[in-house]
């Protein structure tokens, strides 16, 4: 099994799509992963966000995931390149990223319920400022996508304390997981590069036991580009955000999926599938970000 590194599916995802019965379905969307430009109409709706999630290695190699806010604008994409006036804040494990590697973004409008995926390679990392020269973007379905409004600005907490690090959820951080009904999941290719993803579910849905956490994998658009990311390599990242607060977990450790037969009653995607992540590194309690939900 076989993919055109250049355009369409890698062999990771059609072996995904394969085993779960829908390669026909998905090969008719193949077209939308090749090389392209941002066009007019995904520029204008990037201007128009606050919130996106950014994949990338930090200056050890290891993979994490960073939620990144700004008022409308700072996703400013013309062409062949997307400048993000923003950048993971001081405490942030991607705090110090280094350019001339692959990224992946998934910028996401929570009161619209749209999103649109940005992969490409990161040419210019400075404070407060990235760009991306672009080698895929396409939009994704609305599923899952919990509505809120975002809103930026100072966080309701005075104090900014340093990031906690170490390798196992706290309590603090147990309880943001597990009340989560939205967090962003970053996966990596070795030739086909980054990508970040969004995963929503009811309250809950990401359980978390020991070292693990598990989540049922819904339904989807069936091109399963994190799935076949992890089919080749499981090196995952995850983030989670209290939108209440600001506060955030991010969590660097190993995934697979575990299939099994669809319809038992422990099946909560009703797929047969979940992904299971097992924590290797965790930063969490540190500033809050500059954001407001509601």
């Amino acid at each position: 099994m076989t993919a055109d590194p250049a355009r369409g599916f890698h062999d990771g995802e059609l072996a995904v799509q394969q085993r779960a019965g829908v390669a026909r379905e998905a090969a008719r969307l193949a077209g939308m992963l090749g090389p392209t430009r941002l066009r007019p109409g995904s520029t204008a709706f990037l201007a128009g966000l606050r919130l996106a999630a950014l994949t990338a290695r930090d200056r050890a190699g290891t993979l994490w995931i960073s939620v990144l806010t700004g008022p409308p604008g700072f996703l400013d994409g013309a062409g062949e390149l997307l400048r993000i006036r923003a950048a993971p804040a001081p405490g942030d494990p991607l705090s110090d990223l280094g350019a001339d590697q692959p990224v992946g973004i998934v910028a996401i409008d929570p009161q619209a319920r749209r999103r649109m995926r940005v992969n490409g390679t990161l040419i210019s990392a400075r404070p407060g400022s990235l760009v991306v020269e672009v080698g895929e973007a396409y939009g994704n379905c609305p599923q899952y996508i919990q509505e809120r409004t975002i809103g930026t600005g100072p966080t309701r907490r005075t104090e900014h304390p340093a990031p906690l690090v170490g390798d196992r959820l706290d309590e603090s951080a147990t309880r943001i997981v597990r009340a989560a009904d939205t967090f962003f999941l970053g996966t990596i290719h070795p030739e086909r590069g980054a990508d970040a993803s969004h995963r929503g579910g009811p309250a809950g849905f990401v359980q978390v036991a020991g070292g693990d956490l598990a989540w049922p994998d819904y339904p989807g658009n069936n091109m399963f580009n994190s799935l076949g990311n992890l089919q080749v390599d499981d090196t995952a990242a995850l983030a989670f955000v209290d939108f209440g607060t600001g506060d955030t977990v991010q969590l660097s450790g190993r995934a697979h999926v575990e299939w099994a037969d669809p319809g038992p009653a422990d099946d909560d995607g009703g797929t047969g599938r979940r992904v299971v992540f097992t924590v290797s590194r965790v930063v969490s309690g540190g500033p809050p970000l500059p954001i407001r939900a509601a």
